[in-house]
């Protein structure tokens, strides 16, 4: 069976030893967890990074073939996995971070109201870990896992949360940080999913992850850490309108590839 978005919570708490969220499905990437025990020797991750980017999804893969690859270095392990419905941004993150189908979390519209079913942010908590969430202000991430006990770090735009990542990296006082970058799905919606302002944000992702990776390997070179790529959803053109759009259940809005790469063996 195909894994879909939900396998995400599961997954980083089998990384991190560390219960999973209440609602969280059992499937997790077989894969991504082979090569943790492969890496760490069976060991706890001890550090992780996630650079999640709005709507890099597979529909990409043709026309960012260096983008894809800058990202593999890093992260050479991948999951092919599919959104779920509708793809669309608050849902698609609902369904990641609690583990849940959107009919379980019961996020089912373009709406950001904050999530107060049981999400792998409180797992962390749980288990004493600290959490930072960076991310660009008044999106989704931004809004909806509000009133918990994390850090919380609402920057101006997708550089300004790539410069508060390192430099969260570089203090090293959290064990989790989340990364939020939109620019791309911006401009999918203003232009199309292939445009020249589309394309050069999908490089600007990758590169920006590249940064990240760079200064995990630098600043966390004494932890055994992990590093996750995880877009939400794609997208499609809607010829209607000649600009880009998703929240169907289509392959372009759905399929999904997310990337993984571990750091300093046990």
């Amino acid at each position: 069976m195909s894994l879909d978005l939900t396998y995400f919570a599961a997954t980083v708490s089998r990384l991190l030893q560390i219960e999973p969220p209440a609602l969280a499905a059992a499937g997790v990437a077989a894969e991504v967890i082979a090569e943790a025990r492969s890496v760490h020797a069976g060991a706890p991750v001890q550090r992780l990074l996630v650079y999640a980017p709005d709507a890099i999804g597979v529909h990409l893969a043709d026309r960012c073939t260096a983008d894809f690859a800058l990202i593999r270095q890093h992260a050479p392990v991948e999951v092919e996995l599919y959104s779920v419905m509708p793809s669309i941004t608050p849902v698609c993150f609902a369904s990641l971070f609690t583990g849940a189908a959107p009919s379980v979390h019961g996020y089912q519209a373009y709406e950001k109201p904050i999530v107060r079913c049981d999400t792998i942010f409180d797992a962390l908590l749980r288990a004493g870990k600290r959490v930072a969430i960076v991310t660009v202000q008044g999106s989704s991430i931004d809004l909806m896992y509000r009133e918990r006990e994390l850090d919380y770090f609402s920057e101006q735009y997708d550089p300004q949360v790539t410069k508060r990542a390192l430099k969260l990296m570089e203090a090293d006082k959290h064990d989790f940080i989340l990364a939020y970058h939109q620019q791309y799905d911006d401009l999918l919606h203003q232009t199309e999913p292939f445009s020249a302002e589309c394309l050069a944000a999908c490089r600007s992702h990758a590169a920006g992850f590249a940064r990240l990776a760079q200064a995990a390997a630098h600043y966390w070179q004494g932890y055994r850490y992990a590093l996750a790529v995880t877009p939400d959803h794609g997208a499609h053109l809607d010829k209607a309108t000649g600009r880009g759009t998703h929240g169907s259940d289509l392959p372009a809005d759905q399929a999904l590839k997310h990337f993984w790469g571990f750091g300093n063996p046990a």
